[in-house]
């Protein structure tokens, strides 16, 4: 298998932007399908660039993923569609970080018209999520706060 350029990746990203629209969410932006998306696909990277764990401290902020240690993915930059994508208690979408590279697929097959979500984490549960309570689609459903799985 031959490894993929950034500059092919990016085609990519590109052409799957055509299956996938940012539009409001229950959680403000939201990124949904727009076109029925099969189980296991690969949907698109969450990009950036990268910091250290010093710079993280500066910087601060929600839209950061750690990939490795002391090294950092800033997605804030709104060309990033993937940061779009947002936090689900019962997500269908998964992230695989490979080679410091964050990529997100399909963990379930997903119909046209719903919002992709993958589970951010404790550690953004525990900072972001849990003093407000959650927002997300399948708590909004049940009308209840889901605490995230250890």
């Amino acid at each position: 298998m031959m490894k993929k350029t950034k500059a092919e990746d990016n085609k990519i990203n590109e052409a799957l932007k055509d299956h996938l629209k940012v539009k409001r969410g229950v959680d403000g932006l939201g990124l949904f399908a727009e076109q029925p998306i099969k189980k296991g696909e690969y949907l698109i990277e969450y990009w950036g660039p990268l910091l250290t764990d010093e710079e993280v401290e500066k910087k601060g902020g929600q839209y950061l993923f750690e990939v490795k240690k002391n090294v950092t993915i800033d997605g804030t930059h709104r060309a990033n569609t993937a940061r779009y994508i947002n936090h689900s208690c019962r997500p269908n979408c998964e992230v695989s970080i490979k080679k410091g590279r964050v990529l997100v697929y399909t963990k379930k097959a997903i119909k046209a018209g719903e919002e992709l979500g993958y589970d951010y984490g404790k550690d953004f549960w525990n900072e972001y999520i849990k003093p407000k309570g959650c927002r997300c689609i399948k708590c909004k459903e049940v009308g209840t706060l889901i605490a995230p799985k250890q």
